[in-house]
């Protein structure tokens, strides 16, 4: 007879049955119905598993989310929220060139690991509790989003306002490379980057114009050059020019900083928007984008974190814990002062790449500490 959630009859391979049909549902952030069609999936998986569902539209172009709320004895009190996102960065057709495959201990796709590998996980996790009939000492919600591989654009007062009203916030990214979670997230900003030059023919009047590819390209040289220890700087996308035949008069870019401590992402930005300005008639501008603050554990994380690693002894496994780069939704819930629990997904590498995978193990190993933080949180 099942007594604890240590006895939860966890199958790897029923698992991954499961979570095959979400990984080749492929839901790249900015494809509104592609993200919309993972949740429909989810949504009903959920709802099998017998939570409430409520579907929130999406707006700013963006995909919606679904909220799943599971029946308990009080659920009105604060709770558990599981946050999740089902967006990827991969474009539609990346499964040609990472098809879901299974090669020893390993498992590849699209999303595997950032994050529908864990997602997935939780909701076993669930699954397996309920129908043991193990009762959770607060109620469990389940919040799946749309945008965050952009950085949270639309959804991030849902997050917030869904995880002011629980205890406790679970967040099933990946798990960090030592087999840890994560209890801290860095400083994110995001910049807008616009020259604006003075067309001409390219052949016929080359210098009586002013490339603004040139000066985007400058501008990046100088962008990277202000990475230091305290605060990284990037540019990860380009837009510029439409005819080869003409000197460029706009290019866009979109540029990343990161840091572990509020106050030097707070100077990162000061210098990236000292940056604008106009030379030689072409102009450059600098606007902030999204931003997500820098997470550092306080006291009731860090006493989460000594309940998931007691969780995780007792199943036979030890977890450490650390800040991470990369951000996620964990930013936004611990930087409003909740207890909040990062990396709780699997194992694996290579996120963001055609070789992205999980390690198979991972699945029960991490579902399992998901069932003992649901069925033990008070």
């Amino acid at each position: 007879m099942i007594v604890s959630f240590a006895g939860l009859p966890f199958d790897t391979d029923a698992m991954l049955e499961g979570l095959r049909p979400w990984v080749e549902c492929e839901s790249p952030t900015w494809d509104a119905a592609a993200v919309d069609r993972m949740l429909d999936l989810a949504a009903r998986d959920l709802a099998i598993a017998g939570a409430r569902i409520e579907r929130i539209a999406g707006r700013g172009g963006f995909g919606g989310c679904v909220r799943a709320r599971f029946p308990h004895p009080r659920s009105d009190a604060p709770g558990v929220l599981i946050a999740g996102h089902m967006d990827t960065v991969h474009p539609v057709g990346t499964l040609e060139k990472l098809p879901w495959r299974r090669e020893g201990g390993k498992c590849y796709g699209p999303g595997i690991i950032d994050m529908k590998g864990g997602n997935y996980a939780s909701l076993e996790a669930i699954r397996q509790i309920r129908r043991a009939a193990l009762e959770t000492p607060l109620p469990i919600t389940i919040l799946f989003t749309s945008d965050e591989e952009v950085g949270t654009p639309s959804t991030r007062d849902i997050i917030e306002a869904e995880a002011s009203r629980n205890r406790y916030v679970l967040v099933p990214e990946p798990a960090l490379a030592n087999v840890g979670v994560v209890t801290g997230r860095y400083a994110i900003a995001r910049f807008n980057l616009e020259a604006t030059g003075k067309p001409s023919h390219a052949g016929a009047r080359l210098a009586a114009g002013r490339s603004a590819i040139r000066e985007m390209a400058r501008q990046i040289l100088v962008i990277d050059g202000m990475t230091g220890e305290d605060c990284t700087f990037s540019v990860g996308i380009v837009h510029g020019g439409q005819w080869v035949n003409c000197v460029s008069s706009s290019c866009r870019g979109e540029a990343l900083s990161m840091a572990k401590r509020q106050a030097d992402l707070d100077r990162g930005v000061e210098r990236m928007l000292a940056l604008a300005g106009t030379k030689d008639e072409v102009t450059f501008m600098v606007t902030r984008g999204v931003t997500r603050p820098v997470w550092e554990p306080n006291a009731a994380t860090l006493a989460l974190y000594e309940k998931a690693r007691a969780i995780a002894q007792e199943i036979g496994f030890d977890i450490t814990h650390g800040s991470a780069g990369g951000g996620s939704d964990g930013n936004f819930t611990g930087a409003m002062g909740i207890a909040t629990l990062d990396g709780l997904g699997l194992r694996g590498a290579d996120a963001h790449t055609l070789n992205e995978h999980i390690e198979i193990d991972s699945l029960v190993e991490r579902a399992r500490l998901m069932a003992g933080l649901l069925t033990t949180l008070d």
